[in-house]
């Protein structure tokens, strides 16, 4: 998996609020582990930790996972604020760090591939026959058209990300799946739309219970 760096993941977006409409994100392919018991994650302590280059961006995007982390009934952390300058891979400080501040889960996003398709529509397209009077002559006078219009330049951007979900207590990954969001409006939205995504899944693979009815 390479690390994209979400400053350019916030430029796509801009882009692609003028490109056209967006659509939720969606799980393309999930893994459950099979020891995996149900978490536990209601009232207790769960990191979010976005993995890119910018250490601002980073911050942002954390910020945003965890606000959703707290929407769902866990206490909401980042991870910038418990182990600031932390590297991604040095996965004994993160543990431990973790561990004291008595974090119970983490679940980590990671930008992995950006996809950009642009289409530009001609002024003229398309094409006929007219006939000339009507008549037998007409069928030796053939001539193409063309439709005037003006032309056009439309773009879908699709961002992948790779979501993965570990509990502290049982000592291992539970859960990971990989998404798509077309044409994503704000880093919020689509923050939000992989949060709720994650939470259904989580429910479909029982790891979580179903949220009670208002």
């Amino acid at each position: 998996m390479r690390n994209f760096p979400l400053l350019t993941l916030l430029l796509l977006l801009c882009m692609a609020l003028l490109s056209g409409c967006a659509s939720a994100p969606a799980y393309t392919s999930t893994w459950k582990s099979p020891e995996a018991t149900p978490l536990g994650f209601k009232g207790q302590k769960v990191v979010a930790a976005v993995i890119v280059k910018d250490d601002d961006q980073r911050r942002l995007a954390e910020n945003r996972l965890a606000q959703q982390i707290a929407a769902y009934g866990a206490e909401g952390r980042t991870m910038h604020s418990l182990l600031p300058g932390a590297a991604p891979g040095n996965e004994a400080a993160i543990r431990t760090a973790l561990e004291a501040a008595g974090v119970k889960g983490l679940i980590v996003l990671q930008p992995i591939y950006i996809d950009r398709d642009v289409r530009v529509t001609p002024a003229y397209e398309g094409g006929g026959s007219a006939s000339l009077w009507g008549s037998n002559y007409g069928s030796g006078f053939a001539l193409s058209y063309s439709s005037p219009r003006e032309a056009s330049v439309s773009e879908k951007t699709v961002v992948y990300l790779e979501t993965r979900v570990y509990s502290l207590d049982q000592n291992r990954l539970v859960w990971a799946g990989q998404s798509k969001s077309t044409n994503p409006e704000t880093l919020t939205e689509l923050i939000e739309g992989i949060s709720a995504a994650t939470v259904s899944e989580l429910e479909k693979a029982g790891l979580v219970r179903q949220q009670a009815s208002p």
